[in-house]
């Protein structure tokens, strides 16, 4: 897609990807790399409408919407701020199509078919943690969207393997972090130890 890196936090709800996506830009922006940091649904008109409308919009049309908002998202944000030669993290990109959207009743073909056109990311993290400690997570939370309710730990965590397995077919590079007993920057760690692999 360009000069910059490209990179997708990934795992069950409840597992910190959002505040993982938060410290590892603030570990980059601290070496001195320009980062920009973005999420799917994206903030997108599109986007904004898929989150207003997830407890009604689902099956084909949530997955057909979440595509085009996907689309979209590289278009208008994610390739000009890798073009510009930026560091983009985003919480969430197609592995949560391919988890979210199978807990919706979709099989995992179609998913991939609206989905099959898009760039892979430059390294894909997969965070992972015990069925207990989301469940207590989630717990915590004033509400679950519809897809939250839906699935549990258990089957995300098991969706996610999946999806792992489907992408690496696809020649997708994807790493796993054992997030247990690690704390927001111990995580952000091991993801930074993946990405100086790559020779950043």
């Amino acid at each position: 897609m360009t000069n910059g890196l490209f990179i997708a936090v990934e795992g069950p709800n409840g597992v910190g990807k959002t505040t993982t996506a938060a410290r590892l830009a603030d570990r980059l922006r601290a070496s001195g790399s320009a980062v920009h940091v973005t999420t799917e649904p994206s903030g997108t008109a599109l986007g904004k409408l898929i989150r207003a409308t997830e407890s009604s919009l689902t099956g084909r049309a949530l997955a057909l919407a979440v595509a085009a908002d996907r689309y979209a998202h590289i278009e208008t944000e994610i390739a000009p701020a890798l073009a510009a030669g930026m560091t983009v993290i985003s919480d969430r990109y197609v592995q949560s199509s391919l988890v979210l959207q199978r807990l919706d009743g979709l099989p995992v073909r179609e998913i991939w078919h609206y989905n099959a056109h898009v760039p892979p990311a430059s390294l894909s993290f997969y965070l992972y943690h015990t069925p207990q400690v989301l469940r207590q997570r989630l717990d915590l939370r004033a509400r679950r969207s519809r897809l939250e309710a839906a699935g549990s730990p258990e089957q995300e965590i098991a969706l996610y393997e999946e999806a792992f397995a489907f992408l690496a077919a696809r020649g997708w590079r994807q790493a796993l972090i054992n997030c247990r007993g690690l704390d927001p920057d111990g995580v952000a760690t091991r993801l930074l130890r993946h990405l100086e692999q790559l020779g950043t």
